[in-house]
């Protein structure tokens, strides 16, 4: 049932961009930075896909990724900046954040300073939490989004390359695989899956 329901995320997902294009992506990874599980691992790669179209060009993608990622990650920073970690405890568990992801981030954020921001951004799973620490501490608001904008940049221009890398060799790979969408959306749930346990895993430790 739960593969079902990420099978459908990720067929959406997909829909979204072949619908709007970069204004899809945008809003994707604002949704996804904004502390929602969906993640770019399926959005940008089949983005990607699409450049091997002629539909949309790598830095096009990376930088509608990048600019999605800042708007999302703002209203998380406002989050921590005004509610604190008591209010990210109390209602991170509906967005599957848990007290150990607070409490990495806390200690990452505590340990390197804010150049962390950037680091966290090219990380997968932590980069969607990253912004509450920064503002709990109130973090310089430019810095934040430059550092955020930055390190999106490279993530989203990297799953982009791979996922147009896959779509230009597809004629070499359609021989072990029948559709690209499927494909891009199985690995999508995978990585969903291992995601969503890892969240109970981290309750259960915690």
């Amino acid at each position: 049932m739960l593969e079902k329901i990420l099978a459908a995320v990720a067929t959406w997902i997909m829909s979204v961009i072949s619908t709007m294009g970069y204004g899809g992506i945008v809003l994707l990874m604002a949704i996804e930075s904004a502390c929602i599980p969906l993640p770019s691992e399926i959005i940008m790669p089949f983005a990607g896909f699409l450049v091997t179209k002629g539909e949309m060009t790598l830095w096009g993608i990376a930088l509608a990724g990048a600019i999605g990622c800042v708007l999302g990650s703002i209203p998380a920073y406002y989050l921590g900046m005004y509610g604190g970690r008591p209010l990210v405890e109390k209602y991170g568990k509906y967005v599957l954040i848990s007290k150990k992801d607070l409490d990495m981030a806390d200690r990452w954020f505590a340990e390197h300073g804010e150049i962390i921001i950037f680091i966290a951004r090219l990380l997968p799973a932590v980069r969607t939490f990253i912004a509450f620490p920064a503002g709990v501490a109130r973090m310089n608001m430019t810095r934040f989004i430059g550092y955020t904008f930055a390190g999106s940049l490279l993530w989203c221009w990297a799953l982009g390359y791979i996922g147009m890398k896959a779509g230009q060799h597809w004629e070499d790979l359609k021989v072990y695989f029948h559709e690209s969408h499927y494909v891009i959306a199985a690995l999508g749930v995978i990585f969903i899956i291992w995601y969503v346990r890892r969240h109970f895993k981290n309750e259960h430790e915690a």
